[in-house]
């Protein structure tokens, strides 16, 4: 029985790992386009320099 259990439970530890590290990638894909779009549509600052849409 506890052979089995082991065998459970490292079945559910991949599958959540799969599934958090499929969901991080969209995410990091989510946050590479909207920071490549910031620097397309970022606006002219002062003295005609182009500024940055975000505050780093």
């Amino acid at each position: 029985m506890v052979p089995l259990l082991v065998v459970l439970l490292l079945a559910l530890i991949l599958f959540g790992a799969g599934f958090a590290l499929k969901a991080l990638w969209w995410l990091a894909v989510i946050v590479l386009v909207v920071w490549l779009l910031g620097f397309v549509m970022r606006s002219a600052g002062t003295g005609g320099r182009k500024g940055r849409w975000y505050r780093w």
